[in-house]
């Protein structure tokens, strides 16, 4: 899982690379055409320049069209908060993003909030990102996979770990309140695996995304926790440090030491750094014993306040949370049965990260109704957790994938949950799941062809470091 790209930021114009076997919906594709790519609505001319009717208008209401963008590094970093996200959705209006997305609110959000009005409204080609783009043609890829929550990094990687963020709404609460990390009520996918023997592994380069929910400090580390360069040697079949447990979570540098090493794809830094980093992991797989029998998935977490045309549908379970917990009103076993109630869950109106940017303030933010009573019944006409994030990129590579495919079936975050549970935790009761939510989702499981493994010999291409590194230094 990498960082903070939309669909239309990378894959809007897919159809049109030289060669590719899509063609563009417009803004519709039949769900039997999986050769339809709904992308941004463009026309290219013979020289290879766009002309896109998608847009926004401005605060001094000018219209801002989407556009080709060669600057790999997005400056300063686009706004892509709880409160924030719902005004991209919908500027005016931002609890009704449910109802009433109408993508209108992306570029007057960045202008106030982070002074960068246009790149909001960029987007990448195959002469940028050349490696995910030959991946996307090859493979399968989703243009209805959508991040779980319309907010940050923290809740959306929480629902692919927990299948809830448990009321978190902020990045700023990524780190935990104690040694061992939070304690969903509901638990997480990491306690599934134990408890039916499930091998697996968090491979990291700085910090472990595990490491929200497990043991990770100077003084205890989980057993689970191993460094990049174990798995690419595991892929390999290198003797003597034993095979790849059967899931794998693959984490890039996020930049907690600082940008040198940064490849996770979240602005600023150079988003070919990260293409190289996942390269390096795809072809480790790809040309090593394991290949036969791997699926290997692609995602972003969320969509970093870059624009995306198509509305976020209602989350598949159908209710207003995937466990009882409402924004803002975090619960979790910390400290039961007080952080069970409302709001009585760690970090929840305070962080170790920025105390001022909290969880609780966040959902007063879009709901000022909650001010009087923050832990009190949810007001019905308030944004909750019924509805997906903005649509990210989705790409699975594996001898399985259907070849030249795109998936039209709405998937998010638990989908990969709802995949690994039916591979490997099925019992005699049935599949086990966390939540409502990844109990209900879509299992991933269109884009693959388990019987004739159409791509076991479908070659990848490489991709290498930027020749000139635009990161900030």
């Amino acid at each position: 899982m990498q960082e903070n790209h939309s669909f239309d930021n990378y894959f809007g114009v897919l159809a049109f690379a030289p060669g590719s076997p899509y063609h563009n919906g417009n803004g519709a594709c039949a769900k039997t055409d999986h050769q339809c790519v709904d992308g941004l609505s463009c026309a290219v001319d013979p020289d290879g320049n766009f002309t896109c009717s998608n847009s926004n208008v401005d605060n001094e209401g000018g219209t801002v069209f989407s556009f080709h963008d060669s600057r790999r590094c997005v400056r300063p970093d686009l706004d892509h908060g709880w409160f924030s996200t719902h005004r991209e959705g919908n500027f005016l209006q931002p609890n009704k993003t449910l109802n009433r997305f109408l993508a209108d609110g992306f570029v007057r959000i960045n202008e106030v909030t982070e002074g960068n009005r246009d790149q909001t409204m960029n987007f990448y080609n195959q002469n940028e990102i050349p490696f995910y783009y030959d991946l996307a043609q090859k493979f399968s890829v989703s243009d209805r996979y959508f991040a779980s929550v319309l907010g940050p990094t923290f809740p959306n990687r929480s629902y692919l770990m927990a299948a809830t963020s448990f009321g978190h709404l902020t990045t700023s609460d990524t780190f935990p309140p104690s040694v061992d990390g939070y304690k969903p009520i509901t638990g997480t996918i990491f306690d599934l695996f134990d408890q039916n023997g499930v091998t697996w592994g968090d491979y990291f380069q700085d910090a472990p995304q595990a490491g929200s929910f497990r043991a990770f400090s100077a003084n205890k580390i989980d057993p689970h926790f191993f460094p990049l360069q174990l798995f690419l040697l595991q892929a390999a079949g290198q003797p003597g440090v034993g095979p790849l447990p059967q899931v794998s979570f693959v984490d890039p540098n996020f930049g907690v030491f600082g940008s040198p090493g940064e490849n996770d794809e979240h602005p600023p830094s150079d988003i070919q750094r990260g293409q190289a980093f996942v390269s390096q992991v795809v072809n480790a797989v790809r040309n090593g014993p394991f290949w036969k029998d791997s699926i290997i998935l692609i995602m972003y977490d969320e969509h970093g306040g870059s624009y995306d045309h198509v509305k976020p549908p209602k989350a598949q379970n159908g209710v207003r949370t995937p466990d009882g917990i409402f924004p803002g009103q975090c619960a979790d076993l910390s400290n039961p049965p007080a952080s069970e109630q409302p709001g009585g869950g760690a970090e929840c109106s305070t962080n170790f990260i920025n105390p001022s940017d909290n969880s609780v303030k966040d959902a007063e933010d879009l709901c000022p109704e909650l001010v009087a009573d923050p832990t009190g019944p949810y007001p019905a006409h308030c944004a909750a957790f019924d509805q997906l994030g903005i649509r990210v990129p989705f790409m699975a590579v594996s001898p399985f994938s259907k070849p030249h495919y795109v998936s039209h079936m709405v998937g998010d975050h638990t989908s990969v949950l709802a995949l690994i549970e039916k591979r490997f935790l099925k019992t005699n009761g049935g599949i086990q799941h966390l939540t409502l939510r990844d109990g209900i989702a879509n299992d991933l499981e269109d884009m693959f062809d388990f019987t004739n493994s159409p791509s076991l010999n479908t070659p990848v291409t490489q991709a290498g470091p930027p020749l000139i590194d635009c990161t900030p230094q």
